[in-house]
């Protein structure tokens, strides 16, 4: 019997390496596919919208599906789905313009939102207040007047200080569609869907992509931010920012593996888990590094890093 809702969420907690599959672009969004990745080998899948279509009734047709195919192996009602959003992180405007984005994904029930090309902190503090309703107060920054001082005339400041979190801004609307996916009451959603672990009761997982120059410059300040699970060196994007025009894979060019051990330097100071494509052939060194959201889109590697881990829970 599962322990969460969100399986990749219950397996980061153990210390387990989560294995996601799931295109950039180009998933199919029906009920029958959700039903056909319901037994995915999967831990979660990766739904993606940077570049992929911005389908929300497709969104709602899957995760029914998923829901429908479902429960997985591990017990879970269904396996966990993260989407990358359309919205890139290059600067706080930008994302708070944008928020409409994450409050229609997480209308749809998913589990978790990428914020791809994220390069200050204020951006992703956005990102993070956006995802969250106002009762949560972990993470807030205390000194923010109460809802009740505002009403009456206090100023709300635009976002926190010294790095803290501003007040969610989702608003009530959507619990009724995506409670229905977690099997939960609209109340019960309200309260559990919150970011891990910064809420540890929380089954959203938030992660970020750090693809530019300007991203990994500012990366021990972006994963210091609240309400982050995981943080990425995206070799694509920034391999092609310094002119690499074929996609740049391990080993790294000297500049890009500079790139890469300052995302995962500021990771482990933060406590947040590093995203990194393995292959059969490295996964149990990048384990044994630390590593542990796999990309590679691999069954094999799953099956070679499970086995290494000593896993227990079913897959």
């Amino acid at each position: 019997m599962a322990n969460r809702i969100n399986r990749a969420i219950e397996l980061l907690s153990q210390g387990q390496a989560i294995y996601y599959d799931g295109p950039h672009s180009g998933h199919v969004l029906t009920q029958a596919q959700g039903r056909e990745d319901a037994g995915t080998w999967a831990d979660y899948v990766n739904v993606g919208m940077e570049h992929g279509c911005f389908d929300m009734t497709g969104l709602a047709e899957y995760m029914h599906g998923m829901v429908a195919g479902g429960p997985t192996r591990s017990g879970h009602r269904s396996p966990t789905v993260i989407v990358e959003a359309p919205v890139n992180g290059t600067d706080e405007a930008n994302v708070r313009f944008n928020a409409w984005q994450f409050r229609q994904i997480l209308g749809r029930g998913v589990h978790g939102i990428l914020l791809c090309q994220a390069e200050t902190a204020d951006a992703v503090r956005a990102f993070v207040e956006s995802c969250r309703y106002p009762h949560h107060a972990a993470g807030v920054d205390p000194t923010i007047a109460s809802p009740v001082q505002r009403m009456r005339g206090a100023t709300r400041p635009p976002r926190g200080s010294d790095g803290k979190l501003g007040i969610g801004t989702r608003g009530r609307g959507s619990e009724s569609t995506a409670a229905v996916i977690w099997g939960l009451s609209q109340q019960e959603y309200m309260q559990r869907c919150d970011p891990w672990p910064l809420n540890p009761e929380g089954e959203l997982l938030l992660g970020v992509k750090l693809e530019s120059p300007e991203g990994i410059a500012n990366c021990d300040a972006i994963c210091a931010v609240p309400g982050l699970g995981f943080a990425e060196m995206g070799p694509g994007d920034l391999g092609l920012s310094l002119g690499y025009t074929t996609l740049q894979r391990d080993p790294y060019p000297p500049e890009m593996a500079e790139a890469r051990e300052r995302v995962f330097a500021a990771c482990r100071r933060n406590n947040i888990a590093f995203l990194e494509g393995c292959s059969p052939d490295n996964i149990v060194h990048r384990l044994d590094e630390g590593v542990r959201v796999i990309a590679g889109h691999n069954p094999e590697t799953a099956r070679i890093g499970r086995a290494h881990q000593k896993r227990s829970m079913p897959a």
